[in-house]
C-alpha cells in the first residue's frame, strides 16, 4: 500500500501586531473613552487627561477627540521658577599667623601706646630742622670735664645732652610762647622752664624733669640727671619727677641716629630731637671744610606755636650751641 502523505507542518504562527499603547492619563482619575477615540488619540499623540468627553457618563468619544485636535496643542503651564537660593555668608578669613612669642602689654606700655595715640590724633604737629655745628661745644665739654675733681662731692662729667640740656633752657627763657600748652580757653604759658629728658628704660620709655634748668649751672644738671636717670632705670622716680614738665628733649645722639623727628608729649608743646654729631662738608668763608654737624629738629603743636616762631626758636638754638661760651655767663 502507498506511504501515508506526510503531514503538512504546521502554519507559522500569524505575527502580532504591536499596537501602541495609548499615553496614560496626567491626573489619577479614572478616564473613560471609546475605543475609536482613544486609538485616535494615540496616533496624535494625545493627553485625553486634559479632553472633556460629551458621551455617556463623561465618555470621551471620536467627537471629542477631533474637537481637542482642532483646537491644537495646549501650551504647557510654565514652570514656576524656583526661588534663587539665599547666598551663603563669606567665609571669614583665615587669619595665619607665624610662630610668634605673646608678650604681654605693661601698664607703662598701655600708657606709652595712649598718650601717643593720643597726641597724633589731636596735636597738629609741624616740624623745623637744622644743622648745628658742635666743634665749640666739644671743645667746651672737653675742657670744662678736665677741671673735674675726679671724685668727692664737686665732681662731674659733662656729656653733650647737658649742654643741650642747658642751651634749651636758656632759649626757652627767651621764647615763653615755646614753653607753653594749649587749652580751649587759653594758651597757659609756664613761668618755670622744666625740661622733660627721654631715657629708655626696659619697660619703655619715661621723662624725667629736670626744674628750673635754665637757673642750674652745667654740672648740677650732668649729676641731675645721672641721678634721674639711674633711679628711672631702676624704677624709683617719684610721680612728681616725671608727671609735669613744659618742653622735651630726646636724644638719640649715642646709637648714631642721624635725623629724626619725635612726638609731642601732651600736653606740652614742643619736642627737640636731638641726632648724632657727624663729620660733614661745610662751607666756610668761601671754603671748604669738615665740622661736627648735629641734625635737631623741632616738633612743636601748630595751635600754640606758629611756624615763625618755631624758626626764630631754633635760629635761637643754633647761635646758643655754636658760641657755647654764653653758657658759662
Amino acid at each position: 500500500p502507498a506511504p501515508a502523505p506526510a503531514a503538512a507542518p504546521a502554519p507559522a504562527p500569524a505575527p502580532v501586531a504591536l499596537t501602541p499603547q495609548p499615553l496614560p492619563p496626567s491626573g489619577g482619575d479614572r478616564i473613560f473613552v471609546s475605543p475609536l477615540a482613544r486609538r485616535m488619540a494615540q496616533q496624535a499623540g494625545l493627553d485625553l487627561a486634559g479632553v472633556k468627553g460629551s458621551g455617556p457618563n463623561g465618555r470621551i468619544v471620536k467627537a471629542d477627540v477631533e474637537a481637542a485636535l482642532a483646537r491644537g496643542p495646549v501650551a504647557a503651564p510654565a514652570p514656576v521658577a524656583a526661588a534663587a537660593p539665599a547666598p551663603k555668608p563669606a567665609p571669614a578669613p583665615v587669619v595665619v599667623r607665624a610662630a610668634h612669642t605673646a608678650v604681654p602689654n605693661s601698664t607703662m606700655r598701655k600708657v606709652i601706646a595712649r598718650r601717643l595715640s593720643e597726641s597724633k590724633a589731636t596735636i597738629p604737629h609741624f616740624y623745623v630742622t637744622m644743622d648745628i655745628e658742635i666743634d665749640a661745644l666739644l671743645k667746651l665739654r672737653a675742657d670744662l670735664n678736665a677741671r673735674s675733681p675726679k671724685d668727692g662731692p664737686g665732681a662731674y662729667k659733662l656729656s653733650v645732652n647737658d649742654l643741650v640740656i642747658k642751651a634749651t633752657a636758656a632759649v626757652l627763657r627767651r621764647f615763653p610762647a615755646c614753653n607753653a600748652t594749649w587749652t580751649e580757653d587759653a594758651i597757659l604759658q609756664y613761668h618755670d622752664v622744666d625740661i622733660s629728658v627721654a631715657v629708655s628704660i626696659p619697660e619703655g620709655l619715661i621723662t624725667p624733669i629736670v626744674r628750673s634748668a635754665d637757673r642750674k649751672g652745667l654740672a648740677a644738671i650732668s649729676n641731675e640727671m645721672k641721678d634721674l636717670a639711674a633711679r628711672a632705670k631702676a624704677g624709683k622716680l617719684k610721680p612728681e619727677e616725671f608727671q609735669g614738665g613744659g618742653f622735651s628733649i630726646s636724644n638719640m645722639g649715642m646709637y648714631g641716629v642721624s635725623d629724626f623727628s619725635a612726638i609731642i608729649n601732651p600736653p606740652q608743646a614742643g619736642i627737640l630731637a636731638v641726632s648724632a654729631g657727624l663729620q660733614k662738608p661745610v662751607v666756610k668763608d668761601g671754603a671748604l671744610a669738615i665740622a661736627t654737624v648735629m641734625t635737631c629738629t623741632l616738633s612743636v603743636d601748630h595751635r600754640v606755636i606758629d611756624g615763625a616762631l618755631a624758626a626764630e626758636f631754633m635760629q635761637a638754638l643754633k647761635r646758643t650751641i655754636e658760641d657755647p661760651l654764653s653758657l658759662l655767663l
